[in-house]
């Protein structure tokens, strides 16, 4: 089992549901899901504690990921059997991950799929792109929710979870998440991520079978951002 850390104030991750097999919190941007190489203090793991289980040591319980700097929904395990099922049903793609996402520019597709393959950059160790080293199978679809001046607010569904999957497609398509330089993207004055939520979680409880859906506002930060894109231009931020 993970050990509880020191829990930081206002990055604690509030638990929306929680039973003898698994827990769904709604996860704070600036937290770790679990320890990077360099060791890391302050990880969802580590908060949540004992009450995690299944799967590698430092990770229990983890059976999908969000990025740092991402907020929202997370489904963790809290035994072994729960965790194999889980990510039996997300190999599987019988959990539905729906996120809202702010991307540069003005899509001209009212909705699409992007089906391309994600491994890592070459050059750059924290980059991912289509294409790589590694590459696996990725695919998201997305739909325009508005299009505002100079971005587009999206509906985004995960098909697969690779790492950075939504920043690289939408970067691929010339569209890169608000708040994101990694991959190109443009920045708002106060905004310090990319504008990237994890709003909806569906899944099939991995005891009984029970419909289970989690939905999660946006954050404070996100609904700021939001405001001024609907009436200010962002700026590019070159990498």
């Amino acid at each position: 089992m993970g050990r509880p850390g020191k829990r930081p104030e206002g990055l604690q991750p509030p638990i929306l549901y929680a039973d003898e097999d698994l827990v769904v919190i709604d996860k704070p941007a600036g937290l770790l899901v679990h320890p990077a190489r360099g060791g890391e203090a302050q990880t969802v793991v580590g908060l949540l504690g004992g009450l995690l289980g299944g799967g590698e040591p430092g990770r229990e319980g983890v059976v999908h990921r969000l990025d740092r700097d991402t907020s929202g929904l997370l489904v963790l395990a809290r035994n072994q059997a729960a965790y194999a099922a889980l990510r039996e049903a997300i190999r599987r793609r019988e959990v539905s991950r729906e996120y809202i996402a702010l991307a540069g520019g003005r899509l001209a597709h009212r909705e699409g799929t992007v089906e391309a393959p994600i491994g890592r950059d070459p050059h750059a160790p924290t980059r991912r792109g289509v294409g790589g080293r590694g590459v696996r199978e990725a695919r998201t679809t997305f739909r325009v929710l508005a299009l505002l001046p100079d971005t587009t607010l999206l509906g985004v569904r995960l098909h697969t979870g690779r790492t950075h999957q939504i920043r690289v497609h939408l970067a691929a398509l010339g569209h890169p998440l608000v708040g994101d330089p990694l991959y190109g993207g443009a920045q708002l004055p106060g905004l310090n991520r990319q504008f990237l939520h994890a709003a909806r979680l569906a899944f099939r409880h991995p005891r009984d079978g029970r419909a289970l859906l989690f939905t999660s506002p946006l954050p404070a930060d996100l609904a700021a951002a939001l405001a001024k894109a609907q009436a200010a231009p962002v700026t590019i931020r070159r990498r």
